[in-house]
């Protein structure tokens, strides 16, 4: 299985994503069977690191935020059997840039694979959004882990039980 997980930056949702899941891989003893990245929808932070401020989030959790950012590319669509979007937002952008129908079907929200998320709806197209930390309240990384921990736990249930996501 190769996931993708995409936010608008890659430097705070999506690097966060894939550090948390990169942790859970590792203590179910998947690494090998198990693809993780990350990438953004937009290309101002190329090369740059996981924002500090969700480095010390993910560290006060032990989990470690790796990588340089880097933009979604239309290889990533063959490359990946998930694309994750972080918000309704990435969704539309992923969608938009998907080269098929086929690449399409592989793009979904992240949050769907949180079992606590199951009730919530798509309504206004907020109610599955890993909320953007970049510009907000610091404790906006803790909730960020939050989210990401209870959707990466889901989808990695599906996974290990042999469910197609």
């Amino acid at each position: 299985m190769r996931l993708l997980f995409v936010c608008l930056g890659n430097i705070c949702r999506s690097p966060t994503a894939e550090g948390v899941m990169r942790s859970l891989v590792g203590e179910a003893g998947l690494e090998g069977e198990i693809k993780l990245d990350s990438a953004g929808t937009g290309g101002w932070h190329i090369g740059s690191p996981p924002d500090r401020r969700a480095r010390a989030a993910a560290s006060a959790r032990g989990i470690s935020l790796e990588g340089a950012a880097r933009a979604v590319s239309s290889e990533d669509f063959d490359d990946f059997d998930l694309l994750l979007a972080m918000d309704s937002s990435n969704l539309d952008d992923l969608r938009r840039l998907a080269p098929s129908e086929q690449a399409r079907a592989k793009v979904r929200l992240l949050r769907e694979f949180d079992p606590a998320s199951a009730q919530l709806k798509r309504g206004d197209g907020n109610d599955l959004d890993v909320p953007d930390p970049y510009y907000g309240a610091a404790g906006g990384f803790e909730e960020v882990l939050d989210l990401v921990q209870a959707a990466c736990a889901g989808l990695l249930e599906q996974i290990r039980a042999g469910e197609q996501p």
